[in-house]
């Protein structure tokens, strides 16, 4: 015996029998009501509604042919009831089977003040934040020379390479260039700054900006360096990945051990 296909036959013989007890009671209830337009009889098509077999008129039979058992007044629908217009008195539907009837016209004016409110909230979050967005900061120049010491220590790393470093300014730094350079030449053991390539032909300038590149590598946890008397050893960090790469994406920052020619990291 198959006793989940039983239940399911059963299941679908109730939703008949209610189907044809709905139509019978629909029948009933509208037997003897004329259309006021053709005289036709009435077929219920939903809850509330009901059709002229003869010109396809609609309209609510609740509102068209019952009145208040109090004072004979008309219904009026209301969101999801019927209530007398004169008294204010509930009238229960005799129309209706086992469903509720809406007040469509409501819920749809409902819906669209819903819908306002939401683009009036948006409008005034817009407005807000537009209002307190400050204006742009204007950031001064890098001056090298604020940072005590910073310039000694980049004449020290660049000892014996053609003449002192010139702290104007240059245009040509690209620092994503030198990280993505320095990335590429970095290995799983130390590698000594002076060894890695230079982009630039000249020599000085190039070491300070691969120095440069290399502190900011260190900063974003890509690669761990420190300080063997003059040379700058670095190393990739055990953690690295390839996000590493990308300027602006920080994981969590590991310690630069030592000082860097006299500057405190």
């Amino acid at each position: 015996m198959d006793i989940i296909k039983l239940a399911f036959d059963m299941t679908a013989a109730v939703q008949r029998f209610v189907e044809h007890v709905r139509r019978y009671y629909y029948g009933i209830m509208l037997f003897g009501y004329r259309c006021p337009q053709c005289h036709g009889a009435f077929v219920m098509v939903a809850e509330g509604r009901c059709m002229c077999t003869g010109c396809r008129n609609e309209l609510d039979p609740t509102v068209a042919f019952q009145r208040c058992s109090a004072c004979g007044g008309v219904p009026v629908l209301r969101v999801r009831r019927y209530q007398c217009r004169d008294c204010n008195g509930d009238i229960a539907s005799k129309f209706l089977f086992d469903g509720t009837v809406f007040d469509t016209e409501y819920f749809r004016r409902k819906m669209s003040e819903s819908r306002q409110r939401k683009e009036q909230q948006a409008e005034q979050v817009r407005q807000m934040l537009a209002e307190s967005r400050s204006d742009a900061l204007p950031l001064p120049p890098a001056d090298i020379e604020s940072i005590p010491g910073l310039m000694d220590a980049l004449n020290g790393l660049t000892a014996g390479l053609n003449t002192p470093f010139a702290t104007e300014s240059n245009n040509e730094f690209d620092l994503q260039r030198y990280e993505r350079h320095i990335q590429a030449h970095i290995q799983d053991f130390p590698v000594n700054l002076l060894d890695i390539p230079p982009l630039s032909e000249h020599a000085r300038k190039d070491l300070i900006w691969r120095f440069i590149a290399v502190i900011f590598l260190a900063h974003t946890g890509c690669v761990d360096i420190w300080q063997d008397e003059q040379d700058i050893m670095m190393i990739k960090h055990e953690a690295d990945t390839e996000g590493c790469g990308v300027p602006g994406e920080f994981e969590d920052t590991d310690r630069i051990e030592g000082s860097l020619g006299g500057i405190e990291t």
